[in-house]
């Protein structure tokens, strides 16, 4: 995921980070982490998460708006305006072998 968020905003992206990597691994996930702004004016923000499957991301994503626990979480989002806009991008790993 790469998000835009608001600077001014980074400490409600960080409760919305936290119970994203609680859901995505409490719902067959490995959450890799959330990558925030170090050093200096930035308003961008990465996060990497996986699933065995296609099938097992798609009942994860099934969840979305249906899911209590998963709709409190976007209201920190919304609530917050943490997050200007955000692109998911599919990806798959390629990991040495030695």
């Amino acid at each position: 995921m790469h998000y835009t968020i608001n600077p001014a905003q980074i400490e409600a992206f960080e409760r919305f980070a936290r119970a994203w990597m609680r859901l995505v691994a409490t719902h067959g996930g490995v959450h890799h982490g959330y990558f925030l702004p170090a050093e200096g004016a930035s308003d961008r923000a990465e996060a990497l998460f996986s699933f065995e499957s296609l099938a097992a991301y798609e009942r994860y994503r099934a969840r979305f708006g249906n899911d209590p626990e998963f709709v409190a979480a976007d209201n920190i989002r919304d609530e917050s305006g943490c997050v200007v806009r955000y692109e998911r991008t599919f990806m798959r790993p390629l990991l040495p072998t030695d």
